[in-house]
């Protein structure tokens, strides 16, 4: 009998985890079959839909408070869709405040579930553990410190390796992504990567756009490149008024960001998924990050935020081996100016490239196929 999974992500960076995943599961069980609230790449590895991923993609605080309606009844119609459908396992990846009290429902059904992709407990919400622990089986973590985290919940809490680690296994060629692209072969460029949310670009591609005019003035022949998850985003940041300002071209592509990232000498991204790419491909890069003021005076005023860097490269080295520029640091000035440094420096560029070898390696201690296994542990071997 054909083993029987579903998925639920919730954003762009949880489309690629569980591609990577389902990929893996595969590979073990030929015969697994999969439905998912999945995006463009979980599609591409087959699975049957039951939602679409933009459905849940909503980032900040107060940004979502304004569906919670909306999220709750998606919720409560997957949990019943779930338990009358009775797959072998669920799992949940990511988007913590939707996953968790669907996985802790279904599990109560007798439903084993997995949360694939640890909450950030050891930065902020440290309570989140018991959360995690009511309502998952098993928790499949990427980083190697955080199931010692979990330690005394009960919750098995693995290492199951860093799926993007495993993928990325050596940076590209500088030169054959830019001749992918479509890029000057020589001279330097600039990636762009303001984010694949509506909300990131609304708020994060204004400031990269007037950050590219003042490098421009600074660097006459700089070239730049800004890859987009879909139409939906390039129409989003093609309607910027700073893009229709613009007096030099910036070459916008679908998709294709990590050609872009190894087409570049400095990558300026939003925090989130793209900073660990950034580093698996050994860019030198800029992180930025906004969030609306209401959120961000939450996490302030609550002490919410544990940690002193928001980049998960920097997390891990222990180091702003990537420089951060949140909310207010965020503007076009900074930022133009520490990637100046960056362009201007290439033994700079050159040390940083060799600190985040390092740091990648560590990495790459597991791969998806451990999460695979644990998963069929978890399942009982079902043939």
């Amino acid at each position: 009998m054909a083993l029987r999974v579903a998925l639920i992500a919730g954003e762009a960076s949880g489309d690629q985890l569980g591609a990577g995943l389902m990929r893996a599961l595969r590979r073990q069980r030929p015969d697994v079959e999969f439905e998912a609230i999945a995006g463009p790449k979980m599609r591409a590895v087959g699975c049957r839909s039951i939602g679409d991923i933009e459905e849940l993609s909503v980032m900040g605080l107060s940004e979502v408070l304004q569906h919670l309606p909306r999220l709750f009844r998606l919720r409560r119609d997957l949990v019943d869709y779930l338990i009358e459908d009775r797959p072998d396992v669920v799992i949940g990846i990511d988007a913590p405040d939707f996953n968790l009290g669907l996985e802790k429902r279904i599990r109560k059904a007798g439903i084993p579930t997995v949360h694939y992709v640890s909450p950030t407990v050891w930065a902020w919400r440290a309570g989140r553990v018991k959360t995690v622990a009511e309502a998952a089986d098993l928790l499949l973590c990427l980083f190697p410190f955080e199931p010692d985290c979990y330690r005394e919940t009960g919750l098995k809490a693995v290492f199951a390796g860093n799926p993007l680690a495993a993928e990325i296994t050596e940076p590209m060629d500088m030169v054959a992504a830019r001749q992918q692209l479509g890029l000057p072969r020589d001279g330097q460029v600039v990636a762009l990567l303001p984010g694949s949310r509506g909300s990131e670009i609304r708020r994060l591609g204004p400031v990269f756009l007037k950050t590219a005019v003042l490098l421009r003035e600074r660097f006459p022949g700089l070239e730049f490149v800004v890859p987009m998850a879909g139409r939906k985003s390039e129409g989003e940041f093609a309607s910027l008024k700073e893009w229709g300002a613009l007096d030099f071209p910036i070459k916008m592509v679908r998709g294709q960001s990590r050609e872009c990232m190894a087409a570049a000498d400095v990558v300026l991204t939003a925090s989130g998924t793209a900073t660990m790419e950034a580093m698996l491909m050994e860019r030198p890069s800029l992180v930025a990050y906004q969030v609306s003021p209401v959120t961000y005076a939450l996490v302030k005023r609550l002490g919410l935020l544990k940690t002193r860097f928001v980049a998960m490269p920097n997390v891990l080295a222990d180091e702003a081996l990537m420089p951060e520029f949140l909310q207010g640091d965020a503007t076009p000035e900074r930022l133009a100016g520490s990637a100046a440094e960056l362009l201007e420096d290439e033994g700079l560029q050159v040390d940083i490239s060799r600190r985040m070898r390092r740091l990648a390696s560590s990495l790459r201690t597991a791969g998806p196929d451990t999460a695979a296994e644990a998963i069929l542990e978890l399942a009982g071997g079902k043939q």
